[in-house]
């Protein structure tokens, strides 16, 4: 198996597949799409960039639609809905990141991103699940993030935003349990992208999109419930929830 092929095991799971990629645009999202399509699944992207999701579209091997959505918005997401129809899977990728610290607090930066990272998440699962529910079949995959599992310095909104998305999701996995549809968490660490272009720090063990991409559609291709990754970057911040908080903000502020 390589970083840019589908696991061979996968190929009768997927072929036929209808997937709706909620981000896609670029980065992880663009380099997803890639992964799923040469697995056959047939595609929806979706993100506010119509150009690059038509090039990105035209570049893929398998079926894929373009369908121009805005997650902050509620009626883009409902007619978004009505012409997309019945999927067999979801993957909410759509983000928004500044770095800031509490003492260089953008406000409205950090509601941009608590609106797109979670709210969007809110908005289109709330629309996309009832109805996966209902038929008693679907896939759900979200993003969170290493930041996420507990408090950074630095990253005031962006941290908060991806810890309430890993909440939503393991909200979504003990409601759905035995429902027939599957939730999954995929959290990334750094991944080389338009967003953490942003950063002027050393990005430890920071990945390649398609790389992360692999590491996605491997925990797809499973029955577990979340993967963080990279290894063992993922590991400092796992362990990180078992320090007690005095020593945690020594080591960390």
């Amino acid at each position: 198996m390589t970083a840019t092929d589908p696991l061979p095991q996968a190929a009768a799971k997927w072929a036929g597949k209808r997937y709706w990629l909620i981000g896609a645009s670029d980065g992880l999202g663009a380099a997803l799409a890639r992964h799923l399509s040469r697995a056959g699944v047939q595609l929806v992207l979706s993100a506010r960039n119509e150009k690059a999701l038509q090039t990105l579209a035209e570049d893929l091997p398998a079926k894929a639609e373009v369908q121009v959505l805005d997650v902050t918005d509620m009626d883009s997401i409902t007619a978004a809905h009505d012409r997309v129809g019945a999927v067999d899977g979801v993957i909410y990728l759509a983000g928004a990141y500044w770095p800031m610290g509490t003492a260089d607090w953008d406000a409205e930066k950090s509601a941009v991103m608590a609106d797109v990272n979670l709210g969007g998440a809110l908005r289109c699962l709330g629309t996309i699940v009832p109805p996966m529910v209902a038929r008693g079949h679907g896939h759900v995959v979200l993003t969170g993030s290493l930041t996420g599992f507990r408090g950074l310095p630095g990253s005031i909104g962006y941290t908060a935003s991806k810890a309430g998305v890993m909440s939503l999701a393991e909200c979504m996995k003990a409601d759905l349990r035995g429902s027939g549809v599957q939730v999954q968490l995929a959290n990334p660490g750094f991944i080389r992208t338009r967003l953490t272009a942003k950063n002027d720090f050393k990005m430890p063990q920071i990945m390649e999109p398609d790389a992360a991409a692999q590491e996605v559609f491997e925990l797809m291709c499973s029955t577990r419930f979340a993967k963080s990754f990279p290894a063992p970057f993922a590991w400092l911040f796992r362990l990180s929830q078992f320090l007690p908080s005095g020593l945690y903000f020594r080591l960390f502020s």
